[in-house]
């Protein structure tokens, strides 16, 4: 494992809660980018969230030291009061959505080979020893499009985690079920145990690039080890803001159409958000 993000010392932590209050000041807000969670200033970025875990710093320490995918540099990782702060080097580059239908074929082709390229070495990296499924460091993981609660696990096997994802179901009970829900438990019933390392949102939003170059994988909040079908489900529930990221998303991750449709089946009993 890597090692956690390095805590500052007074005086730094210091700068950067005041800075960070600083966005908010009437005479401020105007000459920073209103990115909720963000602030960037020249060649730094800052990122906070109302919690006091620190597991996506320590994904991209873990990431930037086990593979040659292009992650933020973690300066420093700290919580205060509640909050959690990550110091990072702010990748300059536009979101891949970003004039995506206006690209040549062989411009998105040249991005989409360079993303199957982090994926295979993404999943080239094995899990510890005795690994559930949890977020990079062990812990519990964060996903948003879950329902009831941001922070789930960690599960010891992948039974657990799937009995969680039916709100605590026994697989094995004999439960009187709709075909398609009864379809959904035999599913996970005879899924395998082989965990990957997973970032788990890989939206248009979370690519950066520059030309036809990928220069930045961000947001790794929900980053694990998750079962391999876990990756393609979660980034074929594309952002609304980008619905044409479903059909690059086939061309970069291995199509997985019958564990999408469990996906489907899951939401449709035990919802999402």
């Amino acid at each position: 494992m890597a090692s956690p993000a390095p805590t500052p010392g007074r005086v730094i932590r210091t700068l950067v809660l005041l800075v960070v209050k600083a966005r908010y000041h009437k005479l401020l807000r105007r000459f920073w980018r209103k990115q909720p969670g963000l602030l960037h200033i020249f060649n730094i970025c800052i990122k906070t969230k109302p919690d006091e875990n620190l597991t996506e710093a320590h994904a991209m320490r873990f990431i930037a030291s086990h593979t040659s995918i292009p992650v933020p540099k973690v300066y420093y990782a700290f919580t205060y009061k509640g909050d959690s702060y990550i110091v990072m080097r702010h990748i300059k580059g536009q979101m891949a959505g970003h004039g995506w239908l206006s690209r040549t074929e062989e411009s998105k082709m040249r991005i989409l080979d360079q993303l199957r390229r982090m994926i295979t070495e993404l999943r080239s990296v094995p899990p510890p020893e005795g690994q559930g499924v949890s977020s990079i460091d062990g812990g519990p993981f964060y996903d948003f499009r879950l329902p009831s609660r941001l922070y789930w696990g960690p599960y010891g096997t992948v039974r657990e985690f799937h009995e969680a994802l039916v709100d605590g179901m026994n697989l094995d009970a004999d439960y009187t079920l709709a075909a398609d829900l009864s379809e959904l438990f035999e599913f996970y019933q005879q899924s395998g145990n082989e965990l990957v390392l997973t970032h788990g949102d890989l939206s248009s939003l979370n690519i950066l690039v520059r030309g036809d170059t990928v220069v930045g994988i961000v947001d790794w909040e929900t980053a694990g080890w998750f079962l391999v079908y876990w990756e393609y489900t979660c980034a074929k529930y594309v952002n609304p803001q980008n619905p044409f990221w479903a059909d690059p998303v086939d061309q970069f991750l291995v199509p997985m159409p019958d564990e999408l449709k469990m996906e489907t089946i899951r939401r449709k009993y035990f919802g999402d958000f």
